[in-house]
């Protein structure tokens, strides 16, 4: 998660695969358990804002995806 100065990676930053792989193992620890409630909440504050960086990147690929196919339909007419 945190790079080696411990300070926590600027999610808006992050690429799908980076955010992805830090929710999961964010998921993994809060599963684990043992922590306190604060540092639970904080946990779970960062796995809501990686899971909307994920989502951010997959909806701009469907729109890529989507103006694709359009225009590879506009083509063929």
């Amino acid at each position: 998660m945190p790079h080696s100065d411990d300070t926590p990676t600027e999610i808006s930053q992050m690429g799908y695969e980076a955010a992805r792989e830090e929710l999961v193992d964010v998921v993994r620890i809060l599963e684990q358990g043992g922590l306190d409630l604060d540092a639970s909440l904080a946990l779970w504050e960062r796995g809501e804002a990686l899971a909307n960086r994920c989502e951010e990147h997959l909806a701009g690929a469907r729109g890529r995806v989507e103006a694709a196919l359009a225009a590879a339909e506009a083509n063929r007419k």
